[in-house]
């Protein structure tokens, strides 16, 4: 589990900047602001996650259950977030109606949420 979060971390981290490279030139093109800032802001929440997962790759050890599922809301939290929103950016774009995706987003969101507050958690009762 360690080595998946920090290559996932990897992972998000480069998409990161090459979505961002292109959200900042090649999509100011073809999406409104409205969508390039809702894009921009699933990109910005890659990279918090990715060096949530880096971060957290180096600390934990994953010998708990509670430790593995701290990366795992990350991971699949970021994913759903992230990757929805970029969706959502694009439905215009594409001609498709992907309002269905609307409450992923959101869900996401909580996931990740309760990442954070069981990261917290962990260093509260952690003796470091």
């Amino acid at each position: 589990m360690k080595n998946l979060t920090l290559i996932i971390g990897g992972i998000y981290g480069l998409l990161s900047v090459i979505l961002g490279a292109f959200g900042a030139h090649a999509f100011k093109k073809i999406l409104s602001i409205e969508r390039l800032e809702s894009f921009e802001t699933g990109v910005r929440y890659q990279m918090y996650a990715a060096f949530f997962l880096l971060i957290v790759g180096y600390l934990l050890k994953f010998e708990t259950t509670s430790e593995k599922w701290i990366s795992i809301l990350m991971i699949a939290g970021t994913f759903l977030f992230s990757v929805s929103i970029y969706f959502l950016s694009f439905q215009d774009v594409w001609g498709v109606n992907l309002k269905f995706l609307g409450p992923i987003t959101p869900l996401g969101g909580l996931f990740m949420i309760l990442s954070w507050a069981m990261l917290i958690w962990y260093f509260a009762k952690t003796k470091f």
